[in-house]
């Protein structure tokens, strides 16, 4: 992949997919502050969309954007999570985002 004239390795989706973590919203919140945390469906697989993401794949990240299937948290969301700042999250960083879901993924 080229961006700006630099070249870089996309990882595959078993190599995200071992990468995903977990991380509680305290931990999560900056991220947010900066503008990259970005909420995935809890129907969608988190390591597949990280790939869509890592590959700048245009065309299905707007259809899952304007289908609401990633997008930033809602402010309700925001508020519920604040008064929990223990409750813990599925993470995966594909920089300079931070993609997140609630479900928790099976570790092997």
């Amino acid at each position: 992949m080229r961006r700006e004239g630099v070249f870089q390795m996309i990882p595959s989706k078993e190599e995200l997919a071992l990468s995903i973590d977990e991380a509680e919203w305290g931990c999560l919140r900056a991220h947010l502050e900066r503008g990259g945390l970005i909420l995935v469906d809890d129907s969608l697989d988190l390591a597949d969309t990280a790939l869509k993401v890592a590959s700048d794949d245009v065309e299905i990240i707007q259809h899952l954007v304007e289908s609401g299937m990633i997008s930033k948290p809602s402010e309700a969301k925001i508020k519920s999570w604040d008064d929990n700042k223990l409750k813990r999250f599925a993470m995966l960083i594909v920089s300079p985002y931070v993609l997140f879901q609630e479900k928790m993924p099976t570790f092997h």
